[in-house]
């Protein structure tokens, strides 16, 4: 919080954690006049700033050393914000709703991939009828982003590369001080569902079934030792561990209502982003503001075949792969015929389920901090 606030600051996150709990928990609005306490004067630079929450998951991969970086750097900015450390899957979304509602404009995610969709998805309101697209709380409202996991693909997808952290912290300031009007950029996301319509679900960046879901579960298996290495390394070591343990299954994959592909498949993935599993350029083709789902198959590869196209698959080159097939659409089904073939539902580098599962494209659907 801002110097002399009667309000915790980064030196006392434990009250602060408190005070945030309580205030989203129960649902209880901020005074309008927070900013304004008669026990503190603020620059008028920093009355002005927009509401400001920033959501830490310190069970992702560098948050717990990220964190403190960020602090540092938005109070020497004198950024005025409350935080959030998150205590269990989900809770990001159901934190960032609450704010939202509350009257919050700023959302930041201190986290991977998996935070940042988890965020994301708190950004809307899920409705009935379940095939009904969800409804954005506030469409003024913007997520910042402030990549801390391992592979942080949507932010790579961004920039191009792994950007600093601190050039992230840069661009949520210039944000708060309104010096940057022109830094936010509408971006497409994608609404899924599974399990009958009974798992909903908002994707951000690519979700991937067969090979790739199971690759996901082993990352987020994977122990302390593994967790020194970098993303790169950990999911190709993942890769080749689901590889030995995979077998084709049976599938048929739908876009916008036409059968494409129907039979054994090694991966399916469905694309927003450019990047996945820790840089893989799964489809050179995707660009998150094209109003458009790039689906890629790969169909009758042999496991030498999937190892050679894993070293190639980071430069965007397993596309050259006859077998490798990659088609764009609004709406995607993917089924598989029995519950042995089910396959893993990785979104964002979450497992979300199992198959079949339906996505649908929500064009310049969230406001983001670029």
């Amino acid at each position: 919080m801002g110097n002399g606030s009667p309000f915790p600051t980064c030196e006392s996150p434990k009250a602060l954690l408190v005070f945030n709990t309580i205030w989203l928990a129960t649902g209880f609005c901020l005074p309008s006049n927070i900013y304004h306490s008669r026990f503190t004067i603020y620059h008028r630079r920093v009355a002005n700033q927009p509401r400001t929450l920033i959501i830490i998951n310190k069970a992702a991969a560098k948050a717990k050393r990220s964190w403190p970086i960020v602090c540092k750097q938005l109070e020497a900015a004198g950024i005025h914000f409350d935080f959030y450390e998150t205590t269990q899957p989900g809770d990001a979304a159901v934190r960032t709703r609450a704010a939202l509602r509350a009257g919050i404009t700023t959302i930041a995610a201190v986290g991977g991939d998996g935070t940042l969709s988890e965020a994301a998805e708190g950004f809307f309101e899920f409705g009935d009828p379940p095939e009904s697209l969800p409804s954005p709380i506030n469409p003024q409202a913007v997520l910042a982003i402030l990549p801390a996991g391992t592979g942080d693909d949507f932010a790579r997808g961004l920039m191009r590369r792994r950007a600093p952290l601190e050039q992230w912290t840069e661009l949520l300031i210039s944000h708060c001080q309104e010096e940057y009007e022109q830094g936010t950029r509408l971006v497409d996301i994608m609404y899924g569902s599974c399990t009958g319509y009974t798992s909903r679900f908002i994707c951000l960046n690519a979700s991937t079934m067969g090979i790739g879901g199971e690759t996901a579960s082993r990352v987020a298996a994977q122990g302390g030792f593994m967790r020194r290495f970098s993303g790169e390394a950990r999911f190709a070591a993942a890769a080749v561990g689901a590889l030995g343990a995979w077998r084709e299954r049976r599938v048929r994959v739908s876009i916008d209502e036409s059968v494409i592909i129907e039979g054994g498949m090694n991966l399916v993935a469905v694309a927003n982003g450019l990047y996945a599993g820790g840089g893989m350029m799964m489809s050179p083709t995707a660009r998150i503001d094209d109003g458009k789902l790039d689906v890629v198959t790969a169909s009758g590869l042999s496991r030498a075949a999937v190892i050679r196209e894993l070293a190639r698959i980071h430069s965007g080159g397993h596309v050259k792969n006859s077998k490798v097939r990659i088609t764009q659409g609004q709406n995607v089904r993917i089924e598989t015929f029995s519950g042995e073939d089910g396959m893993l539902i990785e979104v964002d580098g979450n497992v979300r389920g199992r198959t079949p599962v339906e996505f649908r494209i929500m064009p310049g659907a969230l406001r983001i901090v670029v």
